[in-house]
């Protein structure tokens, strides 16, 4: 049986500062971002995954040097992207940044991919819209190419071709993770099932229920193209926040999810989020929000669902006061990442 692992992942939400230079806000929540992750690893916790935005709320732009500098303060927690929008971004560079990040962390780092559920970078690194799903394709391609091959041959639409160079540096491990990000796209789980390549999938909304055609999408591409769908890794991301008491996470939690929400919402179209709705999410969705005890068993109904090998938990928000972020993140390392071990291996 594979080891189930848990971690987190976090976007690095932040206040904007306005203005072009002194920002006082991003400055004080990388330094509580690099606690976080410390604290991840000294709690035992599997993984720490940073998502990569362009936008103002968001403060991760360049997740492999906020993990660079998280690899260097910790020992045994792995360290990834969630996602890398490799739509816009250079599979060369890409793979030569985590492969430095993996020789900085002693062979920790690893690759999630996805198209990024925002399209700011688009423009921002002159790509078209239009090219959406052929960039997805065509870059994925070559970066596992690349992360096979110390010499590669290339050639596709959107770069220049490579006749016979050598990437470098290679990474300690024998060659990096990489994972693919979904939100529950069909052709998503098809695509990851027939590359044999480990899926993340975040829940969002809805309930856990409505994805279980999805990943058995995933299984069956896998099955259909030869894999053995036995051994794929599959991992469950939903926002999170654990508190001593069930009503306490929820006060703490709603302020921050309903601005954050919100903010999105209003940008595409969305109805306000209220209170209701959030209660639902929390009791019948998807969302982590409660004392160890609900957030424990919530993530075993999730395993029991999907059969997963991951869950990453997902915090959200700069609107909490950070002693009760780094709170949470000690009772899930210490309270319920072991009750879930342990629950998993006593079956």
């Amino acid at each position: 049986m594979m080891k189930f692992e848990l971690g987190i992942s976090s976007f690095g939400d932040v206040r904007r500062d306005h203005g072009a230079g002194k920002a006082v806000n991003a400055h004080r929540r990388m330094q509580e971002l690099l606690a976080e992750i410390k604290l991840a690893d000294e709690v035992g916790l599997d993984v720490f995954a940073l998502g990569e935005h362009h936008r103002p709320d968001f403060m991760v732009s360049a997740p492999e040097v906020i993990l660079a500098a998280g690899a260097s303060i910790t020992k045994n927690i792995r360290l990834s992207s969630s996602v890398t929008v490799l739509s816009s971004v250079d599979p060369v560079r890409t793979f030569q940044n985590f492969a430095t990040v993996d020789l900085i962390s002693g062979g920790r780092a690893e690759i999630m991919a996805g198209r990024g559920s925002f399209i700011e970078s688009f423009p921002l690194f002159g790509y078209k819209l239009d090219d959406y799903d052929a960039l997805f394709n065509e870059k994925l391609e070559m970066l596992l190419t690349i992360n096979k091959n110390e010499f590669v041959t290339w050639k596709g639409e959107f770069r220049a071709p490579l006749v016979n160079r050598g990437i470098y540096p290679r990474p300690l491990q024998e060659s990096l993770p990489v994972w693919l990000a979904a939100g529950g796209t069909p052709a998503s789980a098809k695509r990851a099932g027939r590359m044999n390549l480990p899926l993340m999938l975040a829940l969002l909304g809805g309930t856990p229920e409505h994805f279980v055609p999805f990943v058995k999408t995933y299984r069956d591409a896998a099955t259909e193209a030869g894999h053995d769908a036995s051994k794929l890794q599959l991992g469950i991301s939903s926002q999170f926040h654990i508190a001593e008491h069930e009503e306490e996470a929820a006060e703490d939690f709603y302020p921050g999810y309903e601005v954050l929400m919100n903010r999105v919402g209003a940008e595409r179209g969305w109805s306000p989020l209220n209170r209701p709705q959030f209660d639902y999410l929390r009791e019948k969705g998807p969302l982590m929000v409660g004392g160890v005890e609900q957030v424990i068993d919530k993530i075993l109904a999730q395993h029991k669902l999907f059969g997963n090998t991951r869950f990453l938990a997902q915090l959200v928000g700069d609107e909490m006061p950070h002693d009760k972020v780094l709170r949470s993140i000690e009772l899930y390392g210490t309270k319920v990442a072991p009750a879930v071990r342990k629950a998993l291996e006593d079956k």
